[in-house]
């Protein structure tokens, strides 16, 4: 069901939060070489062990889903906060990311093994713009001017492993942070006003494929003379 598929669908807006740069543990990765034939049974079983993980999660959430009361109201808060409580629940049980993981785990594996601090945070602009979140405070735009006060004062490229100038760069970060009033004790709260958006978007979504559905099927004969049900009414369970 296309529902499954949208469990942590990109959000549109991006709360603050603390930018890490330092520099990542690389993940090793292992080569098989084609003439090997064990090395190819163990990249089969390692095939195999990721179905059968996917195939867990997907039927972890779905056993939770069967059973959750969903409500698609998205202008109710209290439906919104019932509904991002249940994906919590799916996330927790099926060990999956939330959109904050989701976020960081990317920005870990796509920034391993660059060097510099400038490219560093051209690759987070991609990330952001790729993954549809949006920059309302203009963070991005005073941590360059960040960066290129601390390169004017050391006269070069400030390269990530270079602790004393990350270290300055690190404390213009902080000043950024308290003037757009971000504090490290707060991110919780962040991830938490970003979960309720996803959820509020999900909802919406829900609601907004429901209606069309009805409509569709209302232009069939045998339902011309049906009336449309409140779409808060339905229970999605009955269709999973």
């Amino acid at each position: 069901m296309a529902f499954a598929s949208r469990l942590l669908s990109k959000s549109k807006q991006l709360s603050g939060g603390q930018i890490l740069l330092q520099r990542e543990h690389a993940v090793p990765v292992r080569f098989f070489a084609k003439e090997a034939a064990p090395a190819v049974l163990k990249g089969d079983e390692m095939l195999k062990n990721i179905f059968l993980d996917v195939k867990k999660k997907f039927e972890t959430a779905m056993g939770i889903l069967r059973k959750e009361k969903i409500t698609i109201e998205p202008e109710n808060p209290a439906a919104v906060e019932q509904y991002a409580k249940v994906m919590k629940t799916v996330r927790e049980k099926a060990d999956l990311f939330s959109e904050s993981q989701r976020i960081q785990y990317t920005i870990q594996t796509r920034t391993q093994g660059i060097p510099d601090a400038r490219t560093y945070l051209l690759t987070l602009k991609e990330i952001r713009v790729r993954r549809g979140l949006t920059d309302e405070l203009g963070a991005e735009a005073m941590m360059m001017d960040a960066l290129e006060k601390v390169e004017k004062e050391i006269s070069k490229p400030l390269m990530r492993n270079d602790k004393k100038g990350m270290a300055l760069l690190m404390a213009e970060f902080d000043k950024i942070n308290k003037k757009l009033g971000i504090r490290k004790e707060d991110l919780p709260k962040y991830e938490e006003q970003l979960e309720l958006k996803i959820s509020k978007a999900q909802l919406e979504e829900l609601k907004k494929e429901a209606l069309e559905a009805m409509e569709t099927q209302k232009k069939r004969e045998e339902f011309k003379d049906e009336e449309m049900v409140d779409v808060k009414s339905l229970d999605i369970r009955n269709f999973i």
